[in-house]
């Protein structure tokens, strides 16, 4: 059994797999949006422009149903450094398969391109938080989800952010776009290789190959802990809401705000930006505990928040603040059911929790995709109420995780 020390040299390490999740969160959500963006900036029909903004978010969701299993098999089994090493030189093809189809302009190998970095998330994630117990001196884990959070939505910010400059910049020669990805590629790569060689927690670990039936195996483990059973659930209901706000708010700044690319970008950049903080906030106010109390109070954070949005004629600035006040409160949301996941699960397990924690977010990232048409499509509900619906759900996911469980809203020490 593998335990964190608290020699100091366990920094190197954690920060090397800071530089490498930050370039991850980074990329992902450069090539997925600029794929969105460019979408949107077409003359295709808006039905048919509202269903590939929703195809995009289902086929990253989609490998995360698929490989998250096999992702915390390759956790338990091997080294998790060594895993997220191999990954990440993956990574480097996919994003040259990824130039070749901008380059080309064809949008269903542009969606390849965005189902081919989901394969590469879905196992890269369970040994990017599974390792994160190994690295860190236990009294520290909750500080280091904050950063860890910090970082993945800074990541998210730039990620964002680049891709509408990235759409207006390469007008007609996408391929540089790619190209730039590709070299980003390369850095994760070169900054995966300091991640301490942690050894492999689980070396006797039998292959679990289908999903469903291992799913439903770590399932049953989760549900004999009734704490992480729940957490477990509410991470899923965070995924939901963040995916449903996050593609809701593109459509919302161009067919409400009437905002250029770039413009949309920022939107998304003041929604992470306050996520980042939160999550920050969350970090600190933990103390070297799971500070369940934040749970609750993030859940009712971002039902508040969603009220204006959802209004007819709200200002600009209002809108704007309202998405740093949304994203702060999923920070104190999500941080004390990340440390949750990975504290509660035996060391043998964590990537098997973790990958199966991963199947479940991801079906709530694909549920989004289903409301967020359906919404448009059947309901002809506008993007402003679609709002309501996120903080709706957000009350309903706070209200299981504590009132269903009363020691939910007390702290635990570890």
């Amino acid at each position: 059994m593998h335990e964190a020390s608290d020699h100091p040299g366990w920094r190197r390490g954690f920060w090397s797999l800071m530089a490498t999740q930050f370039q991850t969160a980074f990329s992902d959500n450069a090539l997925k949006n600029l794929v969105i963006l460019l979408v949107l900036g077409s003359t295709m029909p808006v039905d048919q422009r509202n269903t590939y903004v929703a195809l995009a978010g289902g086929l990253f969701a989609a490998p995360f149903i698929l490989f998250s299993m096999l992702g915390g098999w390759l956790a338990d089994r091997f080294s998790k450094a060594a895993v997220m090493r191999a990954v990440k030189q993956a990574e480097v093809g996919i994003m040259l398969f990824a130039a070749a189809a901008l380059a080309l302009e064809t949008v269903w190998l542009q969606l390849a391109a965005i189902f081919l970095m989901g394969c590469h998330s879905a196992v890269f994630a369970p040994s990017k938080y599974g390792i994160l117990p190994e690295l860190l001196p236990h009294n520290r884990l909750s500080w280091g989800n904050g950063i860890f959070e910090l970082l993945t939505f800074l990541g998210i910010i730039f990620g964002i952010a680049a891709s509408g400059f990235l759409a207006e910049a390469f007008v007609g020669q996408q391929e540089f776009s790619g190209l730039l990805l590709a070299a980003l590629a390369v850095f994760g790569w070169i900054s995966s290789r300091g991640i301490t060689p942690v050894p492999a927690a689980n070396p006797a670990c039998a292959p679990r190959i289908n999903p469903v039936t291992d799913l439903w195996a770590r399932l049953r483990l989760m549900r004999m802990d009734r704490d992480l059973w729940r957490a477990n659930w509410g991470n899923a209901g965070f995924f939901f809401i963040a995916a449903l706000v996050q593609m809701n708010l593109m459509i919302y700044a161009q067919d409400v705000l009437h905002l250029s690319t770039s413009k949309n970008a920022y939107l998304n950049l003041a929604l992470a930006l306050g996520i980042g903080f939160g999550s920050v906030a969350a970090g600190y106010a933990s103390r070297g505990r799971i500070e369940y109390r934040l749970v609750p109070i993030g859940a009712v954070g971002l039902a508040v928040c969603c009220i204006p949005m959802g209004f007819a004629g709200v200002s600009l600035t209002t809108f704007v603040l309202c998405l740093i006040g949304l994203g702060f409160a999923a920070g104190l949301f999500i941080v004390p059911i990340a440390a949750v996941l990975q504290h509660r699960p035996a060391p043998e397990d964590k990537g098997a929790v973790q990958g199966a924690a991963n199947v479940l977010s991801f079906i709530g990232i694909l549920a989004a995709s289903g409301v967020q048409w359906v919404s448009f499509q059947t309901l002809n509900l506008t993007p402003g109420h679609v709002f309501w619906v996120c903080g709706a759900c957000a009350l309903l996911t706070g209200a299981y995780s504590a009132i269903s469980r009363g020691r939910f809203i007390q702290a635990e020490s570890r």
